[in-house]
């Protein structure tokens, strides 16, 4: 007596498709469907006593499926394979915003402001565009357009960038052997501040909380010499930013700094570090060597980055009384600081950062302005 039903077309899996259905199957997380598909044609792929696939029906009873479901997904994988088990795109919405009405509402943003406003916000471009918010958002999202941000910038005017960004960077990539790298510069005007109120401390799900006012007790001038090759730092303070200040600094340096070793001292243009009594400091000690910055080009410089670190985690939340408690927190922590410093690595050659301000010349050279 011959089977009941149709004959069926046998699938004829391979090794490799064989290993990607039991996986699915094996798969805890993920889609289940897929899942029951995989299960379902591993079953289709059984051969019955009769050495002929096994029926829809039985398939159907196996696996707890409908016999329409399981001849539907076996004609997609004899069609497709394995990607014929994946599920069709769906039609959706059809597209409410047209392509031009896109354009538009780019261009006004990048081209425009509103009458009444520095920038535009979501709310009034929709309203100018005829758009809902949630439209605008998304296809500001989209182009990565954010109008309520914005950055500041500055171009070194110096006639010299060139030649100093090559003296400065190759200092740091390549440093001359048996000599000291240091950078150079003054933090001035550090003031020692006292809240109005005591400082109230941390507690679970609130932060620490601090007045926004406070009481000034004076200021000092920190003046600092970072090693770039070992992180270590030479600190100085004083309470006035003077020439007689940054000369009594390098004698400082030039105490600590072994006798054998040239001194290669990377600085600002700031008055202080070009008078004629710190030249003539310079002639009795040549083995200090000045190299300067561009002129507005503080980032060279990488004691500004230790500057950075210091008022991150000592001085904006600090509470000093007195300049006298002020300085002693400002030494304390320089000694910690060079109880395990940390050197910052310059990894950018002066050619990459030409090309860098190169393309960003071009950049606000072509947009309009």
């Amino acid at each position: 007596m011959g089977r009941p039903g149709p004959k069926v077309e046998p699938l004829h899996l391979t090794e490799g498709e064989r290993a990607e259905l039991e996986r699915w199957v094996r798969r805890r997380k993920g889609a289940q469907d897929m899942a029951l598909r995989a299960r379902l044609i591993l079953a289709c792929d059984a051969i019955g006593e009769d050495g002929l696939p096994v029926s829809t029906k039985v398939v159907a009873e196996e696996v707890g499926v409908s016999r329409e479901t399981v001849s539907k997904w076996r004609r997609r994988f004899l069609a497709e394979r394995l990607m014929g088990l994946a599920d069709e795109p769906r039609p959706g919405r059809p597209r409410t915003v047209s392509d031009e009405q896109v354009a538009e509402l780019i261009a006004r943003t990048l081209e425009t402001t509103p009458a009444n406003a520095t920038h535009w916000s979501t709310r009034s471009m929709a309203k100018q565009v005829g758009l809902s918010q949630s439209t605008v958002s998304r296809v500001w999202r989209a182009f990565g357009l954010q109008p309520h941000r914005s950055q500041t910038f500055k171009l070194s005017a110096d006639p010299f960038f060139v030649e100093k960004v090559h003296d400065v960077v190759g200092l740091y990539l390549d440093p001359p052997e048996r000599a000291l790298v240091l950078c150079v510069d003054e933090k001035s005007q550090i003031q020692a501040l006292d809240r109005a109120q005591p400082v109230l401390p941390m507690m679970p799900g609130v932060p620490e909380r601090a007045t926004h006012d406070y009481v000034r007790a004076g200021t000092t001038t920190l003046f600092a010499a970072l090693d770039v090759i070992s992180g270590k730092v030479i600190g100085s303070l004083h309470r006035r930013h003077r020439a007689v200040e940054f000369k009594k600094f390098l004698i400082k340096v030039d105490k600590e700094v072994p006798a054998e070793l040239e001194v290669h001292v990377i600085c600002d243009n700031y008055a202080t570090h070009k008078t004629p009594a710190i030249k003539r400091w310079l002639l009795a000690h040549p083995r200090f060597h000045l190299h300067f910055t561009p002129t507005g080009s503080s980032w060279l410089n990488l004691v500004e980055r230790w500057f950075a670190e210091l008022t991150t985690k000592q001085l904006r939340r600090g509470v000093h009384k007195t300049v006298q408690a002020l300085e002693k927190d400002i030494r304390t922590w320089i000694a910690s600081w060079n109880d395990d410093p940390k050197p910052f690595v310059w990894a950018k050659t002066a050619e990459e950062i030409l090309d860098a301000l190169a393309s960003y010349c071009r950049r606000i050279t072509d947009s309009g302005h």
